[in-house]
């Protein structure tokens, strides 16, 4: 017990301190995945106590490929706190990261609980009340934002901030599977995709969160924010920058850092 919380409170110092440190597996190579949960968890526990809360849940490791990069055959989920949620076209102070990198998210905002183990995509889209453009800057805090699949789950996925846009819609009208993306950082498109790089569907993403979560008897709450996971490649940036990205039939959402 003392051990996982000598290691809550090395992650949590490294993201107060905006330093980077080594990763844990360096020293703890036998690190299981879920003990890397048991970690993350007390992690979020420790920020609750210093008057955080949850809002939300992100995934990580969406994308086919960079599963296989990992060498891993499924996802990864980490938590969404008050203090990560930034505005629409905000300016960010870099000095308020590490090494920070954006990608475009589909957000899902929850209308009603939802928790089990066989839920399906179906299931998500009626407990959704909107989907809404995001962009989730991940900001690791493990040297050089390289890590294995244990110390990025420690790590809640290298959560950082993350913008949602204005223009909220019913997943009713909009197909998340052919939603058109691309991303723009100083006026120059640097990155494009589709939602079917999150899982081959965005909420079949989202209900893979929902039956891991309940496997430990936990879920969804109304107005819990989820975002599904990267569209495209993560792009890092710098003090001056500037990103927007645009959905088709969703709108866009931005944010520049200072």
């Amino acid at each position: 017990m003392k051990l996982v919380q000598d290691m809550v409170d090395y992650l949590l110092t490294a993201e107060k301190d905006k330093r980077e440190v080594e990763k844990i597996t360096t020293d703890f190579p036998s690190l299981t995945i879920e003990e890397a949960y048991e970690i993350q968890q007390k992690l979020i526990e420790q920020k609750e106590k210093e008057g955080h809360h949850r809002i939300g849940v992100k995934l990580g490791l969406t994308s086919k490929a960079k599963q296989e990069m990992m060498g891993v055959h499924e996802a990864i989920y980490g938590y969404l706190m008050d203090d990560m949620l930034a505005t629409d076209g905000e300016r960010l102070p870099y000095s308020g990261f590490i090494h920070p990198k954006a990608e475009p998210e589909i957000a899902f905002i929850m209308d009603e609980d939802i928790q089990g183990t066989s839920i399906t995509p179906e299931d998500i889209l009626r407990v959704t009340k909107f989907v809404a453009p995001a962009i989730e800057i991940i900001d690791s805090r493990y040297l050089d934002f390289k890590f294995t699949l244990e110390d990025v789950v420690a790590d809640n996925c290298s959560s950082s901030k993350f913008i949602i846009g204005d223009r909220w819609v019913s997943p009713q009208f909009i197909n998340l599977k052919e939603i058109g993306v691309n991303m723009l950082k100083n006026s120059e498109v640097v990155t494009v995709g589709t939602g079917a790089a999150v899982l081959g569907d965005p909420a079949a993403a989202v209900a893979w969160a929902v039956n891991k979560l309940g496997e430990t008897g936990r879920g969804l709450k109304k107005g819990d924010i989820i975002l599904s996971g990267a569209i495209t490649e993560a792009i890092s940036f710098k003090s001056g920058d500037q990103f927007e990205v645009n959905f088709a039939d969703l709108g866009s959402v931005s944010f520049s850092c200072k």
